[in-house]
């Protein structure tokens, strides 16, 4: 026979295992009290593309002000992905918190109920259209018919090349065009099996150093104003660790403004990038992308601004890559960007 209990008498058996299962969290929620170890740094995916170049700078010198016991404990580290589709999976799952991200996706990931949100830009301009240097094409109008590899169909490359093809009077079906990986891209126009691919740095400038491909058009002569990967955050790191967002959106900003304060800054930038924890490149590539103009990509204005989403989302419904409008505050957190904080850049 079992004997009856009153509520009052588990209720030291449920104070027991409230504090048990805390404390097995404790250590995965907040690092920095666990055991007396530093905090677990906050990893931060990105693709090895000079459009992604403020992320290596934030987390060196996040770093270098950890070492000089200052400002918010945790650090920040940078997670080396070979595609969108891989960060946005990881984003999806919860398997990172933040990313740069494809602004265009963030918009359909939005809209499909992924609780994300746009808190900085991470770039501007960068992107690039390139052709064999000995084909004959000097035109758009020339591509009419040709195969144009780009990275998504999310991705704002894409966007830039129908903008292009507008301007010759053509759209998207007068050309062929396939997805490809931007590493892939170089090679497959030596070899001609594409005749021209839309792009981001450094894979249009690795070309064009070996000689064997040309530029048909440049967002910084083209498209001033082109954004294209946006740093965001999952809304749970938002609610949960907001001081720590605003930590990276500080960061992420003022390494814009460090990366285009002069060349000797730039060249720091080259060096860090290039090492195996980041994008593991030839140092040689991400120099001409700095230099070859140096306004190839910038990074000193990471603005948010209202009309230049809302111009994106335009191009990106008109491209049918998005179904509907979202509306900007449902993807785009600006309350980061406006209680900016300066913080050192020491490198």
């Amino acid at each position: 026979m079992i004997s009856e209990q009153s509520d009052t008498d588990h209720l030291p058996r449920r104070r027991q295992a409230m504090r048990a299962a805390l404390a097995a969290a404790l250590p995965l929620a907040l690092p920095s009290l666990a055991h007396g170890r530093a905090p677990a740094p906050l990893v931060v995916g990105g693709l090895p593309v000079t459009c992604n170049l403020t992320l290596p700078v934030t987390c060196m010198a996040k770093a270098a002000s950890l070492r000089q016991g200052g400002g918010q404990p945790v650090g920040f580290e940078y997670s080396k992905y070979s595609g969108w589709a891989e960060i946005k999976e990881s984003l999806m799952t919860g398997r990172i918190q933040a990313a740069y991200m494809l602004a265009p996706l963030v918009m359909d990931l939005v809209d499909h109920r992924i609780p994300l949100k746009v808190v900085s830009l991470g770039h501007r301009s960068g992107a690039v259209i390139m052709v064999h240097t000995n084909s004959a094409y000097r035109k758009f109008s020339d591509l009419r018919g040709k195969l144009i590899a780009i990275p998504s169909r999310f991705a704002v490359d894409y966007l830039f090349l129908r903008k292009m093809l507008a301007s010759a009077g053509m759209t998207a079906k007068d050309v062929e065009i396939i997805e490809m990986p931007p590493p892939d891209m170089p090679a497959a126009l030596y070899t001609r099996t594409i005749d021209a691919y839309c792009t981001g740095e450094p894979f249009g400038a690795a070309a064009q150093r070996a000689g064997y491909a040309r530029p048909l058009a440049m967002t910084r002569d083209q498209w001033r104003n082109y954004i294209c990967c946006v740093l965001t955050v999952r809304e749970d790191l938002i609610r949960d660790h907001r001081p720590l967002v605003q930590d990276l959106v500080n960061h992420v900003q003022a390494a814009g403004r460090w990366l285009d304060a002069g060349a000797a800054n730039r060249e720091k930038a080259v060096q860090i990038a290039a090492g195996r924890s980041f994008f593991n490149q030839n140092p040689k590539i991400l120099r001409f992308v700095m230099d070859n103009p140096e306004d190839r990509v910038t990074y000193g204005d990471l603005r948010m601004l209202r009309a230049e989403f809302d111009d994106l989302m335009k191009l990106s419904l008109e491209a049918r890559t998005l179904k509907r409008p979202i509306a900007f505050e449902r993807y785009v957190d600006e309350s980061f960007v406006k209680n900016l904080k300066p913080v050192a850049i020491p490198l």
